[in-house]
């Protein structure tokens, strides 16, 4: 009923009986919760987005209950798709305005990140800064698509001043939850009481999210969002003695030093000594920071690294944050970050000694749209081995370690420079040529050299070379009963073995991957480290297991090379099959996702090329990387011999 009701053209109601058709006969069981629970989707998404909906939920695989989640809008997945409902209203459509409006505003450039969608519920619905990152809700919840831009406009503008204002974290030992939220409503007025009198326009953006009222039940949670309006607009007034303290001791506290931070700790702990008094009770699992612009507080506390004092309701806000710090430091720290850079595509949600997870989305051609927070990227430990048969290989073709030297060397890959006074060029040297016309006039013999010409003298390159290690590899290929894999580690560690002389950037990976869930990206060697006996080792320690989905780990490796400071950067790719994976039976599927992925990097900047060692290679490779980018191996054996020359033309490329 509600489907027919809401259709306007009897096209959009046969659209959405096919899906219902689709349903039944791929997943019945999630049938009834989608005719139950599917009203909100429609309502949000239409009938389009309902049918990008629907592909996604029967795409999670064989899991009924994780089926039965997503139908019944509870899952992440779901939640986060219908976040995403008007483009232009959610953080992905608004994202290239936001950076520069904060760069304008306070000049900074922090990272902005989407909370992910398996994120607390108040990390959720609140932003969020730390470890030098901003995470913004992809939409804010209740808001109108209309109200979206001013509002992380209002958000960026309010996280900025503490950027500014608020110099150092409160320490939150030995306070409860009511006096951390308290002492962040005070630090938060104080801030905004700052930027203020720099940006008086900023009220007018910032006052319009005061929805707090005079009248009401005198609960705690309200009588804070009533106190906030009351300590930035001089015009409300409010009838309740709690407020009017507040709003008393914050004016007098402000006009004897308004740049001291311990006002807020002061007033913050005087107001909730009077909150306990008048045994109003206060929820702090349910509470939610108001006005909604205003962030989560986080940022602003030291809750230390294993402190037992932090209360549980605040443990996963902070260990959020602390998240969002392991992913952002990189050992190049940038002036005017917040405090101490993750990628925009990619959402940070994991980290360990041994296992890194970060998240990325996945196109669906079908649709023409990326499916958010759809794959898992996972960095297990490298198994290691004894590198020697490694070092007994490379002594056997000495030849072609020269050979690749040699080659590397003589590719200049760098910015043209401008090469002046010689005797033949491409352009005039106009300076040579005035001093010899001014020579010539005093009588004297001129110069020659009146010519420049453009050179590339030296070598500015970043490559990382990412290494397939899927099952497939396993295959013995040769007369010798080398595999794949052993053929692809001896090419890599003769290429690695030239850069390293040469003093080259580089970094090596190998990928696999079991289902979405479960992507490997093994490091080998990171572009800060050294191709050592360790990284040898790891190298040798490689295992053929799993499928080839290449999409995730281009946007993975592609997040490395965006930080790289080098002129050129290259991502080569060694692989032996068209990507797949157990739980895709569209063939096309992850082609069109690798496609997507190798266009998003060039867009960055990025030159993307693979080596296929895959006789039937045509029918995907040259649609995924282009022709005049990838190589196509008929014999796998020929890799070590044929390097060289595909080095050669990708210097020329």
């Amino acid at each position: 009923m509600h489907a027919a009701e809401a259709a306007h053209h009897p096209s959009e109601l046969i659209s959405w009986l096919e899906l219902i058709d689709d349903i039944a006969k791929r997943a019945p069981k999630v049938l009834s919760a989608f005719l139950q629970d599917g009203s909100p989707a429609l309502d949000r998404l239409g009938f389009v987005g309902l049918a990008v909906f629907v592909r996604m939920g029967l795409d999670l695989g064989r899991d009924d209950a994780r089926q039965m989640a997503f139908f019944s809008l509870q899952s992440p997945e779901a939640r986060q798709l219908l976040e995403r409902q008007h483009a232009s209203a959610s953080l992905p459509g608004l994202l290239p305005g936001l950076k520069p409006y904060l760069r304008a505003l306070w000049a900074i450039s922090p990272s902005i990140v989407e909370t992910p969608g398996d994120a607390p519920e108040a990390m959720r619905r609140r932003a969020g800064f730390g470890g030098g990152g901003v995470r913004l809700p992809p939409s804010y919840a209740g808001f109108p698509p209309s109200d979206q831009k001013q509002l992380h406009r209002a958000t960026l503008a309010h996280i900025g001043a503490h950027h500014r204002f608020t110099r150092t974290n409160f320490p939150a030992t030995g306070l409860k939850p009511l006096q951390l939220a308290l002492v962040s409503l005070i630090e938060d007025a104080r801030v905004e009481r700052l930027a203020l009198c720099e940006m008086p326009g900023l009220f007018a953006l910032w006052r319009g999210f005061h929805v707090a009222r005079p009248e009401g039940a005198p609960v705690a949670i309200s009588l804070m969002a009533r106190l906030a309006r009351a300590l930035l607009d001089p015009s409300y007034q409010d009838p309740h003695g709690w407020v009017s303290k507040g709003r008393a001791l914050f004016e007098e506290a402000a006009a004897a030093d308004i740049g001291s931070q311990q006002l807020s700790r002061h007033i913050g702990g005087l107001l909730g000594n009077d909150i306990g008094q008048m045994r109003l009770q206060f929820d702090a699992k349910s509470y939610v920071v108001q006005p909604a612009y205003r962030d989560d507080n986080i940022g602003i506390w030291d809750f230390g690294d294993d402190n037992p004092a932090v209360p549980y309701e605040m443990q996963a806000p902070a260990e959020g944050a602390r998240l969002e710090q392991r992913d952002g430091d990189d050992g190049c720290p940038e002036p005017d970050t917040l405090s101490s850079d993750p990628s925009g595509r990619a959402t940070m949600v994991e980290a360990g000694k041994d296992v890194v997870i970060a998240r990325y989305p996945e196109f669906d051609y079908v649709t023409g749209r990326e499916r958010p927070d759809w794959c898992t990227v996972r960095e297990p430990a490298v198994p290691m081995a004894s590198p020697a048969a490694l070092h007994r290989a490379i002594e056997q073709r000495g030849d072609l370690v020269n050979r690749l030297t040699a080659i590397i060397r003589s590719s200049k890959v760098s910015r043209q420079q401008r090469i002046r006074r010689q005797a033949e060029g491409e352009f005039l040297d106009m300076d040579a040529a005035i001093e010899a016309v001014i020579a010539r006039r005093l009588g004297q013999v001129p110069e020659d050299r009146l010519y420049g010409r453009y050179e590339r003298r030296h070598r500015d390159l970043a490559t990382l070379v990412l290494i397939d290690s899927s099952a497939s590899t396993g295959e013995r290929i040769s007369s010798r009963g080398e595999t794949v894999l052993e053929t692809e580690r001896l090419s890599v560690a003769l290429l690695a073995r030239a850069m390293t002389e040469l003093g080259d950037h580089f970094a090596l990976a190998a990928f696999s991957s079991n289902t979405r869930d479960d992507i490997g990206y093994q490091r080998i060697k990171d572009f800060a480290g050294r191709y050592d006996t360790a990284a040898e080792g790891r190298l040798a320690g490689l295992q053929s297991r799993h499928s080839t989905r290449l999409g995730a780990v281009i946007r993975h490796a592609g997040k490395d090379l965006k930080r790289q400071p080098n002129y050129r950067r290259l991502l080569l790719i060694i692989t032996d099959g068209e990507p797949h994976d157990i739980d895709v039976d569209d063939r096309r599927y992850l082609v069109e996702d690798a496609r997507a992925a190798v266009h998003q990097l060039r867009n960055d900047g990025i030159d993307v090329f693979s080596i296929i060692l895959d006789s039937d290679a045509e029918s995907y490779a040259t649609h995924i990387f282009r022709c005049q980018n990838c190589v196509q191996l008929k014999s796998i054996e020929t890799l070590p011999e044929k390097l060289p020359g595909l080095l050669l033309r990708l210097a020329l490329h």
